[in-house]
């Protein structure tokens, strides 16, 4: 993973007048949001009209379920917490993955429920979790020999000694 320098904007524990561009952006987040839902349901009025268009949007639908289902869930040292302000006024936590250098741009408000809520003050707080140790080697004194290398080793030395004791004889 790649080291990341974390992003601040403004305290969100303390006092945040909202700016213009906070009003802007909040208000861009809900326009979009609501021509994206009209046009999905134009969409999937033109989709459920037809049963065939219908049933290969359903296979469609569940080969993507699958394909998610398919992904490992990332692990906690992977995921940066942040602290954040919202557009309502309230204070929240959301985190993400850990290479990106700030939180999203809005999310849902867990008290009021509004969403989009933008996020107007961010901190980032730390990782969800620790990473994992490496893994100690195990001790370094060497392993045992087997029966087999012993015997071999024996006959060695008892090889090398006869023809030691045949150099001292002559």
């Amino acid at each position: 993973m790649r080291t990341v320098e974390y992003k601040s904007h403004g305290l969100p524990l303390e006092s945040y007048k909202l700016t213009r561009s906070d009003h802007r952006w909040q208000k861009d987040l809900e326009d979009i949001r609501q021509v994206a839902r009209e046009q999905v349901a134009r969409h999937l009025d033109e989709v459920y009209a037809d049963p065939v268009r219908a049933l290969v949007h359903q296979e469609g639908l569940s080969k993507a379920w699958k394909h998610i289902k398919s992904f490992k869930e990332t692990p906690p040292h992977e995921i940066m917490q942040w602290r954040v302000r919202l557009y309502c006024g309230r204070i929240a936590t959301t985190s993400c993955h850990a290479e990106n250098d700030r939180p999203p741009r809005s999310m849902r408000c867990p008290e009021c429920g509004k969403a989009p809520s933008t996020i107007v003050a961010f901190e980032p707080i730390g990782l969800a979790g620790e990473p994992p140790r490496a893994h100690i080697a195990k001790s370094t004194a060497p392993s045992k020999p087997s029966r087999a290398e012993l015997e071999r080793h024996i006959t060695v030395l008892e090889e090398e000694n006869n023809r030691l004791r045949a150099d001292q004889t002559t």
